[in-house]
């Protein structure tokens, strides 16, 4: 995903799309534990993607956290 695609994310998309990449990563170890898979780097590319979304949620958080103090 791109950064301009994680921003535009509600808080309840972020949720869903960290636990969809998760199942999704979590396949790709196995499958590739199993039978090396095509195309390795995709497992990186799906833990940076997880990362981004995790960043962008913390972000939403602390924005939140600050506009009710």
């Amino acid at each position: 995903m791109k950064n301009s695609e994680i921003i535009g994310l509600s808080k309840e998309e972020l949720v869903a799309k960290i636990a969809e990449e998760r199942e999704n990563l979590v396949k790709l170890k196995f499958a590739h534990t199993i039978s090396a898979i095509e195309n390795p780097t995709r497992i990186t590319k799906v833990r940076k993607d997880i990362a981004r979304l995790n960043t962008e949620l913390t972000k939403l958080n602390a924005q939140s956290a600050t506009e009710t103090k």
